[in-house]
């Protein structure tokens, strides 16, 4: 049913909008603003993707797991898709995906319909959950890291 929505029902919808609205302000400018739409959506999606990267990158210095930030990244990428697509829906649907108000909107509709978690940590707000068995270097220049020791037999068979 989703691909049916996906590949079928949206783009006969698009067609119809786009119909309309080239009947009422012409063909000529509703391709311009088509084009104008997924120039400008990919502007903003290239300045937004770089900032996200830079806030996940500044709380991963800080110990905290990017869930936010990751969410956010995860709606730009929607948003530059759905810019790329021509059309009046998507091109809404992407500039919606854009604005940080409907981004937490939506993280918080999700988050509190459901509990994400990976190990030793919890997505809800990025906090380490078991402190005990996971630990933040002091020292921003040490690498904390596992090792297995691997012999040439076991390589060999």
């Amino acid at each position: 049913m989703p691909f049916f929505i996906l590949f079928i029902v949206i783009p006969l919808c698009e067609l119809f909008v786009f119909m309309s609205v080239s009947e009422h302000i012409g063909l000529g400018t509703a391709l311009l603003m088509a084009l104008l739409t997924a120039i400008l959506g990919g502007i903003i999606v290239r300045y937004q993707g770089i900032q996200t990267l830079m806030n996940a990158q500044s709380s991963l210095r800080q110990g905290h797991m990017p869930s936010k930030e990751l969410f956010d990244g995860l709606c730009i990428v929607a948003a530059g898709a759905t810019l790329i697509t021509p059309g009046f829906i998507t091109d809404t649907i992407g500039f919606l995906l854009l604005m940080p108000p409907v981004r937490d909107a939506l993280r918080n509709k999700l988050g509190s319909s459901a509990k994400f978690t990976a190990t030793g940590f919890s997505a809800e707000y990025g906090e380490f959950n078991d402190m005990k068995n996971h630990h933040r270097p002091q020292d921003p220049n040490v690498i904390d890291a596992e090792f297995e020791t691997i012999e040439e037999k076991d390589i060999n068979g």
